[in-house]
This record gives C-alpha cells, sequence and structure tokens, in this order.
C-alpha cells in the first residue's frame, strides 16, 4: 500500500506530530501575544492596524498549519486503509499557493513568535514538496489501468 517509496507511515507519522505540536504552540503564542497588545489601555491608530495585522498573520500561519494537518491526516487514513489512493489523489490536495507570510508584518513580532511563523512556512515547503513528489510519482509510476490490463493479461493468459 506504499505510495512511493519517500513516503511512508513513519514520516507521515513524524510529520504529523512535529504538525500538531506546531499547531499547538501557535495557537497558544499568538493567543499570549493577541491578550499582550490588548491589554493597552491607550489605543493609538497605528497600533490597532499593527493588532489587526498581527491578527491575520496569526490566521494565516494557524491555517497554514491546519492545511499540513489536513494533508497528512488524509495520508494517514490512506495508510490505514481508510482511503483509496484514487480518493486520496481526488481528495487530499494540497493547496499550492497558499499565501505567504508579510515580511514586514513578521518582522515587528516577537522573536519567537517569529519563528513559529518560519517553522510553518517550512512545514508547509516540506509537505508541498512530498505532495508534488508523491504525485510525480504516482504519474509516471505504476498506474491502476496498467496493473488492471496485467490481471487481465494475465487471467486470459492462465485460461487459455
Amino acid at each position: 500500500m506504499a505510495l512511493m517509496p519517500s513516503l511512508n507511515p513513519r514520516i507521515v507519522e513524524a510529520l504529523y506530530a512535529e504538525a500538531l505540536s506546531l499547531a499547538d504552540n501557535v495557537r497558544a503564542r499568538f493567543e499570549r501575544l493577541r491578550q499582550s497588545t490588548g491589554a493597552q489601555t491607550s489605543i493609538e491608530e497605528g497600533e490597532d492596524l499593527h493588532r489587526v495585522q498581527i491578527s491575520c498573520e496569526a490566521l494565516r500561519t494557524t491555517t497554514r498549519v491546519m492545511h499540513c494537518l489536513a494533508w497528512l491526516l488524509n495520508h494517514r487514513a490512506h495508510f490505514a486503509g481508510e482511503l483509496s489512493e484514487l480518493q486520496l489523489r481526488r481528495h487530499g490536495r494540497l493547496i499550492a499557493n497558499f499565501p505567504a507570510s508579510e515580511a514586514d508584518i513578521v518582522a515587528t513580532l516577537p522573536d519567537d513568535v517569529r519563528e513559529l511563523v518560519i517553522e510553518s512556512e517550512r512545514l508547509y515547503e516540506r509537505i508541498q514538496r512530498l505532495e508534488q513528489s508523491w504525485r510525480t510519482a504516482g504519474l509516471s509510476g505504476d498506474s491502476a489501468v496498467r496493473r488492471l490490463r496485467e490481471r487481465l493479461s494475465h487471467a486470459v493468459g492462465d485460461a487459455a
């Protein structure tokens, strides 16, 4: 049931654990950041805009990690026999052009938050490479149609 030599259940499980941990860290840290910026009593126009920008970056970062988790969950289901390869290929796609973080906004974030954003981007890029490699291998590799033809050929040859 292996999709390709470089994508196996151990890799998917390791990435899944990493993505779960990252999702929890991102949520918690952006929540603390939101609370600390929201606690200020004097709100200037620039500060309000900055809070909105931070919220947008929090949403973008969280969504990026959630897309990784969804992709990994689909592959876990495939390895567990809950999804066929056809279902996985149809419905298990990663968004190819997910919006990048805004570098000027990320630069204003505390170092630990900035590192979480960068870590989420790296994870997404790794998953994208796996996705691309998996889809490419599926196109040039052992196709379902070819396997069916071989089975028919053997069945007809055995019957003759």
